[in-house]
């Protein structure tokens, strides 16, 4: 299948992002949310992002122009019948999810691929809730999604060989690199990744170094780009909680317990970079 327009359902961060990479790569793209102001916030975001492109003269101002002429944006469903695939992008929240997939499904062409960009929700559990399970599939895109190279491609027990090439091949139109994995939860990024977080919040809530030193302990002796607590407040600890508390439920293996830290910061509210505090101040 030739994919030349790009359905995404949700127009926040991560389907914000995926819309710039789509419509920067030459792909049409129609971006659906609930409320025609968080669709025009969404493309304002792009638009944003492209500017930091043009200062950085990695893009003119006619790319920019380009670009965001292929993205339209909708509160309509129904404008998503013009993709070849869509790509559920919505929070990670399960219900929710299935909740849309199901009212998506129902309105495409029996040909079309559905994605979703879950970071920990079971693929193979997704697809068996729609009438195209073969042509259903993960999409794991990274934030934020102009910069990072990485997509995981999920296949779930119903994936079919012919859904997962197209789809492959679509991430690296996209200048991506796209990487294979089986469904289970966390993927594989994040099996490891958030983990790894959730030991950094022990070992704070342990006292055995400040959160400054956590950081640049791990930044400067396995050198990585950001520490694992500001890697947190950028994701949100509501998040990095949620995901590992998937992991306990699915694997029922107490390794996977979450930080009794984290759990209070969470229950503090201090979620990190989205409410101005978390582990840092912002």
């Amino acid at each position: 299948m030739t994919i030349q327009t790009v359905g995404i359902i949700g127009a926040g961060t991560m389907g914000n992002g995926i819309a710039q990479a789509c419509a920067v790569s030459g792909l049409n793209v129609v971006m659906v949310d609930i409320a025609e102001a968080a669709v025009q916030k969404g493309i304002a975001t792009v638009g944003a992002s492209l500017d930091r492109l043009i200062k950085k003269e990695k893009m003119t101002e006619a790319d920019k122009a380009a670009a965001l002429a292929r993205i339209k944006g909708s509160t309509s469903y129904d404008d998503l019948k013009a993709a070849q695939i869509v790509i559920e992008a919505a929070t990670e929240n399960e219900a929710l999810k299935v909740k849309i997939l199901k009212q998506v499904d129902d309105l495409l062409a029996p040909e079309v691929i559905l994605a979703s960009n879950t970071s920990s929700i079971s693929i193979t559990q997704l697809a068996a809730i729609t009438n195209r399970a073969d042509r259903f599939i993960g999409m794991h895109f990274f934030n934020p999604v102009p910069m990072m190279a990485l997509v995981e491609i999920i296949r779930g027990l119903q994936t079919s060989d012919a859904t997962h090439a197209s789809v492959k091949a679509l991430a690296e139109k996209l200048g991506k690199t796209p990487i294979t994995v089986k469904n289970a939860p966390g993927f594989v990024v994040n099996r490891i990744l958030v983990p790894m977080i959730n030991e950094a919040f022990f070992v704070l809530g342990e006292g055995l170094a400040t959160a400054e030193d956590i950081d640049a302990g791990m930044k400067l002796g396995c050198n990585q780009p950001i520490g694992p607590l500001a890697l947190a407040d950028m994701v949100g600890l509501d998040v990095c909680l949620a995901v590992m508390e998937v992991y306990l439920t699915q694997f029922g293996d107490s390794k996977y317990r979450p930080s009794p830290l984290l759990k209070e910061m969470v229950a503090a509210g201090r979620l990190g970079r989205k409410t101005g505090r978390g582990v840092y101040q912002y």
